[in-house]
């Protein structure tokens, strides 16, 4: 589309996390007439940490934030595999490091702050809770709970895992239950045991229980994450600190001891989801992002990645296609493969055992997630 249209197109993105927010940026730098509508009445820190590839700092170096984004986060060459003991299985850089950009380990709120700190002001709407959406072919009707009506030429659906732009428009398929719990904390590194040393993320894995170690050292912080299988698919569970400590049994003493020493208040437990790959993102005005389009389970850390880089995508589409609806079909064509691959990766998971088995003779998952 001609520089022209671009500043013409009034955009309205549907949720202000990873990819809502990293689309609202790149077509922001076209010229876009671009909101985003928020449901949440207020922007905190939740969550924990995660690792923005090499490809992904490459775009924010092309929209203008790398430094923004480099402030907040700590620079990361490897990560490792190790046995729940912590013998080392593997390490390998990360796929796509170069001399100039590599990963980069980062809070998850500090990553939100530092994405929307970058959008033009005013442009984030917080409060709206969408009710509907209403697909006019070349133009689309948002009502909120607040009362709130908005018109846009393009619907962006970044509304996560429960997308309503999703379920109203292109897929009417609930979340799929992983069979394991999550358990989430940022702690001081002080509080560590000895465990963190350098900037590299470390998984020990065992028993169908698998621990992250990924280190916030700009923040003098680690991100302690604990995968484990449960049956139980209650989205929010309630779970005590010997239920988790139960989980890493027989791990590396120094891990008992941090889920030992957990603040339960500061945990964030949940039932792990992801969704089947939709067969169709977009209409000729609408279209998915992120989680609302191919939620993926943690296992290989590309939720996020895949989120931003739909950011990137779709802003690219539409600067070359035609037409909003020629834009949204290039786009899909791009990205659908990729992140339908990266879900059933993804769903696959690691053991010990597996570690061996995918590992001769092929990429390592990391490499083919990048």
């Amino acid at each position: 589309m001609q520089a022209a249209d671009l500043k013409k197109l009034k955009i309205a993105v549907v949720g202000a996390g990873y990819g809502g927010a990293a689309a609202a940026k790149a077509l922001s730098v076209l010229g876009a007439q671009v909101n985003v509508y928020e449901r949440a009445t207020e922007i905190r820190e939740v969550g924990a940490g995660i690792g923005l590839r090499p490809g992904t700092m490459d775009l924010f170096r092309r929209w203008g934030i790398f430094d923004a984004i480099a402030a907040v986060s700590s620079r990361s060459d490897y990560f490792e595999i190790r046995t729940a003991t912590g013998d080392e299985i593997m390490r390998e850089e990360w796929p796509g490091r170069t001399e100039q950009t590599t990963t980069h380990l980062i809070h998850r709120g500090d990553f939100i702050d530092a994405l929307l700190g970058a959008l033009p002001p005013g442009i984030v709407h917080l409060g709206h809770t969408l009710d509907t959406v209403v697909d006019r072919g070349d133009h689309s009707v948002l009502t909120f709970a607040n009362g709130a009506t908005v018109e846009a030429d393009l619907v962006i659906g970044a509304d996560g895992i429960k997308s309503v732009v999703r379920h109203q428009l292109f897929s009417d398929e609930d979340p799929v239950f992983s069979g394991e719990h999550a358990y989430r904390a940022v702690i001081s590194i002080d509080d560590a045991y000895g465990m963190v040393v350098d900037d590299n993320l470390r998984m020990y894995i065992g028993k169908g229980t698998k621990v992250y170690l990924l280190p916030l050292r700009h923040r003098n912080q680690v991100s302690f994450d604990i995968t484990a299988l449960c049956d139980d698919g209650t989205w929010a569970p309630r779970v005590t600190r010997d239920d988790i400590v139960a989980t890493v049994e027989g791990f590396d003493e120094r891990i008992v001891n941090i889920a030992r020493e957990l603040d339960m208040g500061t945990v964030n437990v949940r039932a792990v989801y992801d969704i089947d790959p939709v067969e169709t993102w977009h209409s000729e005005s609408v279209v998915l992002v992120g989680d609302a389009a191919h939620s993926m389970l943690h296992h290989q850390g590309q939720g996020a990645n895949s989120a931003i880089l739909d950011g990137g995508a779709l802003a690219d589409a539409l600067s070359t296609a035609d037409s909003v609806a020629a834009a949204l079909a290039s786009y899909q064509a791009t990205r659908k493969p990729v992140t339908d691959e990266l879900q059933r990766i993804s769903r696959r998971g690691w053991t010990e055992d597996e570690v061996d088995d995918v590992f001769p003779g092929q990429k390592t998952p990391a490499q083919a997630a990048e």
